[in-house]
């Protein structure tokens, strides 16, 4: 193999692992990971590097987390292994002509995907992208009735989550945020509220919460969860 051929295959397994992790990263965003923890763990599974940090006991906090990171790993390995082999024997295999026409018949499918890819990098598309995965997660995590909590991010034993209120608690029914005491009695701080209706505001005192919206709060995890009767989406119960 020239060095031609071998920049080729390096460039195509490249983007071939670009494709698959930004894959197995979308999958654990829907079941509940922030992206950039997602994208580090996926990596780190799909290449076996092993590298672990406290955020990997989100990946196996729970059973479809547990489920997805063995099928990453396995999918990993299975890659590795056969696929990865498999290409560069049929690149040493090929004739000068016959490498020339693969790769021109891979220009396009390439050229597709990473104008998805680089698509998906602009904030709008991103934006909506977020909006698409929020959805079909709160379709079909929990019961439609039931209020969940994603944890965004976490600091020590305090995490920042996203609430989605699908039934506001009979305490906080019609009722300011100046009145529910979240942060005196919980210590649990509303960063923002975000409508129904895609609109968003920073909460004031007056404030009340509506069916449908979701809140960006700060506190320990267990509090969120029980002071406004959410569990985190998909849990093992």
């Amino acid at each position: 193999m020239n060095i031609y051929a071998a920049a080729t295959l390096f460039a195509v397994l490249i983007l071939l692992y670009w494709v698959i992790s930004e894959v197995f990263t979308m999958l654990f965003r829907f079941i509940g990971l922030p992206e950039e923890k997602a994208r580090f763990q996926v990596v780190s599974l799909l290449t076996g590097a092993g590298f672990t940090t406290q955020e990997s006991e989100m990946v196996i906090s729970t059973r479809s987390r547990r489920r997805l990171a063995r099928i990453t790993m396995l999918f990993g390995y299975v890659f590795n292994v056969t696929i990865v082999s498999a290409f560069v024997n049929v690149f040493v295999s090929m004739k000068v002509a016959q490498l020339g026409n693969f790769v021109l018949s891979m220009l396009i499918p390439i050229a597709a995907v990473l104008a998805v890819m680089l698509l998906t990098r602009y904030h709008r598309v991103r934006i909506w992208l977020d909006r698409t995965i929020l959805r079909l997660a709160d379709r079909y995590g929990n019961e439609n009735s039931a209020n969940s909590v994603t944890v965004i991010d976490q600091i020590g034993d305090q995490a920042v989550a996203r609430v989605l209120v699908r039934t506001v608690p009979e305490s906080m029914r019609d009722r300011p945020l100046s009145e529910m005491d979240l942060k005196s009695q919980w210590n649990v701080l509303v960063l923002m509220v975000e409508r129904a209706d895609e609109s968003s505001e920073v909460p004031s005192a007056e404030t009340r919460f509506q069916p449908g919206d979701r809140l960006t709060v700060f506190g320990e995890l267990h509090t969120i969860c029980r002071v406004l009767h959410a569990r985190e989406r998909f849990s093992d119960e």
